[in-house]
């Protein structure tokens, strides 16, 4: 499917780019107004009790409008809030606010308590709204509307009215401040649009300076900013539609904003560095794009999955606030996902190579390098030009880096790694023991915001009268007069709990109405309220309340307190399902994608302590209260529903990071690395892209972190103290360390889940080297020939896996890992053996006599030639069990000296002409289309019998030449034997639960040739007797001819045998007979000649 994406986008990228960049504008566009459309609800649970009684009481009294605007009124010094003069200009205003808005504001609906309107019906009213020394007053003032979402919107339609009153009502030295619900919330909405203007004028242009430093371009680092930026704008015109059907909470814009905005430039960052990628190894841009999607594109969705699959599980919970946080996220999430296989890649195929364009080096080879060759020295000036080259690193460069080291280091020392990262994250969760859950309130908001100063200044004057009262809603008969004598019976029952501020039997708190007067005519609601003294002990008092005796009578405890309890309930009740669920779902993904049971509960254990770890933190910072002056809160109490929402997203991120980890040490184990190399080659290869992640993610969200909303700050500091844990602690030391103590039980899986996970794998595709039609030597970074013999083969495994004669058709898939079928390798001498010559059992004897004597330095022509420019050793005869055609498989060792001869004679068959000096020899990076799995891994030149061969030409021998001279083969030296090596453990398994098959000495096939010892560049393995199959492609002694395959013809002679490559596929590739003379040709000349005939 993805093969199919990624030829589409490229073939269609015009049409791609207009389409999808139309859209998202257009998407836009028509979010720009999002805000109207969100709702304050969303916050506690529809199906509590507290909520059932709550829709009573609307039902029968109507929405209670008393808090929702609270004006503060402090008259001037000298005055008190009773003087006549001063209530009349009061009373002014709240006729001019009536008079301007008579549909939102009214006495009667929604309802408006104003003590400065002299009346005498006002007398009572002004004892309950004056403070007792006259120095204080409050108006409640009601907004019209029947949901939260209408409310909210009406009182942003008035709160202009509120700007300067004194002024415009000459009331000099009054003070007016606005508290209660709307203020509160209206500020909250400021806050969060603040937050997002933030995120787009500090974290994008930051993200995009990491990003140029990350590529080296700007060009690069500018396409996951874009993506980042389309993923935004198609995000709000989503949910605007989301909004238009279902209540979406206010608060999700913002978390919205914050997850798909730094996916997305992930997701960019990951799309971007495989093109690259693949344009370094010399691919055309539109193979290239064809390569990224199948490769990267598909983990990125195989990531988006994870992520959303995350999210899916906050739809369990019953509050609106965290489904409407799961709806806009999963959109974002899957926007980002579509939009980077899709427009990214079609941008990539347009500008090809040029997106390297605007490099550092680039920039700094018009500006700082001509100063430092005009003020310093040439050789630094050079210097600096190649340190910013550009070039993308090798293999063995990056296996050599930094996080290569570390995890040599790592499994070097697992069990002193483990044990003390273990005990440090178990420290960090201890705060979490403390841990306090409580609601929405004011104190989200900044110490010194406005609406919460004249909040908790109306809660200290009035706190009768507070805004999060616990009511309570009694149904009963109103035909049954004992019904209406029990229902002051259970008011007075009330009064004897502690903890309120009045007495539920005041009858000023009093209400009675009417359930539905037609539907059910009898049907009464009752309803009494009190304000609690402290709200952390509102658990204790609902509990006792709950408890009274009703005498038969439904009774409903509800208010702001009663439905924060029953949400936090609620939630305890569902998170142990919602855990089982994301480690259910995330485990079986992960098993489709790498077939092993091992790695996805590995996965999930340091996910849980990494998340545990982050709790502590945030216990320890938002609830215990260091560091609140420095972050400007105020402690207190964790927000319930933003605890579930902080687990789902950290569950998310952290197994989306362990995904990109083990893809690539299971890519490594598929072309036959051992867990070791596995694992080294896993953390060399993803340390830095996750590293760079993270650090893109930590940007973003340290954007939201200045937040003047307490919620965004537990989000922000939640996913930074997460990031920083999983990206550094946890992948890079306690990873490795565990995997490096299971060993190869972390591949284990029963055989019947392996045959399931074979058959549907989501694993990223391990794509095999293409044809070299579909690369362009332009794209490929320049290399010389030694720098190809210095690099290849490219991994460890390559080198040391022996390549048998192929027969019958190449297999149709990868398959799972398996063991290595090397021929078993002689042991080794003990150290200090005498050389002899003597024959060793069970070791091929070369043909011709054995010497050790001094070698001469004069080098033979048509000998094999060393990288000094000095003879190599001569390959010795085929061990037992070796394909016909093939050379023996073995190791390039020390090169043993050749036999001497005498001073100014020459060997016999050679030309008298002197041999030339060796060149460094250069050649184009040219990549063979076989599969890797039956070729040698060289790197585009091929090592055959007689000589090199450059692309697809065949080889010949020397001795082919019209000359007919054919050198002599140079004499063959005994090379010490190997000492027999310790025996490995029997227990250890195979990837797939069974035993490998060990060699003589006890070892496994591909830990008895790769060794970290005498290693070269070559093979970087250890070095025994025997040369390297580079050294006997260069001898003149041809192999024995190969066996053909079935269905085809005679092998044909030396000189047009396949050299365990491939055969010719035109003649085109044939190279002339017309060589120079005797002496061996260099590399260059081949490469010279190869051209001429082009």
């Amino acid at each position: 499917m993805f093969r199919v994406i990624g030829t589409f986008v490229y073939r269609m990228r015009f049409l791609v780019i207009a389409v999808m960049i139309a859209l998202m504008a257009g998407l836009g566009l028509y979010g720009l107004d999002l805000s109207k459309h969100l709702s304050q609800s969303g916050w506690f649970d529809p199906t509590s009790e507290s909520d059932l009684g709550a829709r009573y009481a609307d039902k029968a009294l109507g929405r209670d409008h008393t808090s929702d605007v609270i004006l503060l009124v402090t008259p001037p010094e000298g005055t008190t809030v009773d003087d006549p003069a001063f209530g009349k200009k009061v009373e002014t205003f709240v006729e001019d606010l009536i008079a301007t808005h008579p549909d939102i504001v009214g006495r009667a609906d929604p309802g408006l308590y104003d003590p400065f309107l002299v009346q005498p019906a006002q007398s009572a009213v002004q004892e309950r709204l004056f403070t007792p020394d006259k120095r204080q007053a409050f108006i409640s003032i009601g907004v019209a509307g029947n949901d939260d979402t209408t409310v909210l919107a009406n009182y942003n339609t008035i709160e202009p009215f509120f700007d300067d009153i004194a002024e415009r009502f000459d009331i000099p030295g009054a003070t007016f401040e606005l508290a209660g619900l709307q203020p509160v919330s209206g500020s909250m909405a400021d806050g969060m649009d603040k937050d997002i203007k933030r995120a787009e004028v500090i974290a994008l242009p930051v993200v995009a300076l990491m990003l140029f430093f990350v590529f080296g371009g700007v060009v690069a680092a500018c396409l996951p900013v874009l993506i980042g930026g389309l993923t935004i704008a198609g995000s709000l015109g989503i949910m605007k539609i989301l909004a238009l059907t279902t209540e979406l909470n206010i608060f999700a814009q913002s978390v919205v904003t914050l997850i798909g905005l730094g996916i997305a430039i992930d997701y960019g960052l990951f799309i971007v560095s495989r093109f690259r990628e693949e344009l370094g190894e010399g691919y055309s841009t539109k193979a290239a794009v064809r390569r990224t999607v199948m490769t990267a594109g598909q983990t990125v969705v195989f990531s988006a999955t994870i992520i959303v699959a995350a999210l899916a599980c906050l739809l369990i919970m019953p509050q609106g606030f965290l489904k409407s946080v799961a709806y806009g996220a999963i959109a974002s999430v899957s926007l980002a996902a579509i939009l980077s296989i899709t427009v990214l890649p079609a941008i990539l195929g347009i500008l090809g190579p040029r997106v390297n364009m605007l490099s550092i080096g680039s920039i700094l080879k018009y500006t700082a390098i001509p100063l430092v060759r005009r003020f310093s020295t040439e050789e630094r000036a050079v210097a600096l030009e190649n340190r910013f080259s550009g070039r993308m690193k090798t293999s063995q460069e990056v296996e050599n880096g930094f996080w290569g080291r570390l995890a040599t280091w790592v499994m070097k020392n697992p069990l002193k790694t483990a044990i003390p990262t273990v005990l440090l994250l178990l420290a960090l969760t201890v705060p979490f023991g403390s841990i306090q859950f409580g609601g929405i309130s004011e104190k989200f908001l900044p110490p010194d915001n406005s609406a919460r100063v004249a909040q908790e200044k109306f809660d200290e004057y009035f706190p009768s009268e507070r805004t999060e009262a616990v009511k309570l809603v009694i149904v009963y008969d109103e035909t049954n007069q004992e019904d209406q004598n029990k229902l002051e019976a259970i008011a007075r029952q009330a009064d004897q709990v502690p903890g309120f501020t009045n007495k539920f039997s005041d009858p000023d708190k009093a209400g009675f109405g009417s359930y539905d007067a037609e539907r059910y005519p009898n049907v009464g609601v009752y309803q009494v309220s009190a304000g609690l003294v402290d709200r952390t002990k509102a658990a204790k008092a609902i509990d006792q309340l709950r408890a009274i005796d009703t005498q038969g009578l439904t009774m409903y405890v509800t208010g702001t307190p009663a439905l924060t309890q029953d949400s936090i309930d609620a939630l305890m009740n569902r998170l142990p399902l919602m855990a089982i669920m994301l480690v259910l779902i995330t485990g079986l993904l992960m098993f489709l994608q790498f077939g092993s049971l091992v790695l996805p509960i590995k996965a999930a254990l340091m996910t849980a302590l990494g998340l545990g770890a982050t709790l502590g933190i945030l216990t320890w910072i938002f609830v215990d209260g260091h560091g609140a002056g420095l972050a400007n809160f105020t402690p207190g109490p964790l927000f319930a529903a933003i605890l579930v929402l902080i687990i789902a997203i950290i569950f998310g991120l952290s197994t989306d990071y362990e995904v990109f980890l083990l893809s690539r040490m299971v890519e490594a184990r598929q072309r036959g690395a051992s867990t070791t190399e596995s694992i080294r080659s896993g953390i060399a290869h993803t340390g830095g892209i996750i590293t760079a992640a993270a650090a893109i993610l930590v940007v973003v969200t340290g954007a939201f972190s200045l937040s003047d909303i307490v919620m965004m700050k537990y989000i922000a500091y939640g996913m930074i103290a997460a990031l920083i844990l999983d990206a550094t602690v946890i992948r890079m030391l306690l990873v490795p360390s565990v995997m490096k103590l299971l060993g190869d039980d972390c591949w284990w899986a029963p055989r019947w889940m392996q045959t399931v996970q074979r058959k549907i794998g989501l694993g990223e595709a391990v794509l095999e080297d293409e044809p070299d039609e579909q690369r362009d030597s332009r794209a490929a970074r320049k290399m010389s020939a030694g720098t190809l013999v210095a690099e290849a083969p490219t991994s460890v495994m390559a080198a040391a896996r022996p390549r048998t004669a192929p027969t019958g058709p190449a297999p149709a898939r990868r398959g799972a890992p398996g063991r290595d079928g090397r021929q078993p390798v002689p042991p080794r001498p003990a150290p200090g053996a005498p050389m002899t010559n003597a024959p060793q059992p069970g070791v091929p004897q070369p043909n011709g006599p054995l010497t050790n004597a001094p070698a001469a330095k004069t080098r033979q022509p048509g000998a094999p030639v060393q990288r000094n420019g000095g003879p190599g050793p001569v390959p010795p005869a085929p061990m037992p069990g070796d394909s016909p055609g093939r050379a023996a498989p073995g190791r390039v060792g020390p090169s043993a000296p050749p036999t001497a001869q005498p001073a100014g004679s020459r060997a016999p068959g050679a030309s008298a002409e002197a041999p030339r000096p060796e060149r460094r020899p250069m050649a184009p990076y040219r990549r063979s289309g076989l599969p890797k799995s039956d070729r040698p891994d060289t790197g585009g030149w091929t090592l055959g019998e007689g000589g090199i061969r450059l692309g697809d030409a065949a080889p010949r021998g020397n001795g082919d030449r019209p000359t007919g001279t054919t050198p002599p083969p140079a004499p063959p030296v005994q090379a010490p034997q190997p000492a027999a090596a310790p025996a490995r453990d029997a227990d250890s398994r195979s990837p797939l639960g069974r035993r490998p098959t060990l060699d003589d000495a006890g070892r496994r096939p591909l830990a008895a040739s790769v060794s970290p010892e005498n290693s070269t560049p070559t093979t970087r393995g250890r070095r025994t007797s025997g040369p390297s199959p580079m050294e006997r492609g260069l001898s003149p002694d041809a192999t024995p001819a190969a066996t053909p395959r079935p269905g085809t013809g005679p092998v044909p002679p030396s000189g047009e045998a396949d050299s365990g490559r491939r055969r010719p596929r035109t003649d085109r590739h044939a190279r002339s007979d017309e060589t120079g003379d005797d002496a061996q040709i260099s590399v260059q000349e081949l490469l010279k000649r190869s051209r001429s005939e082009k």
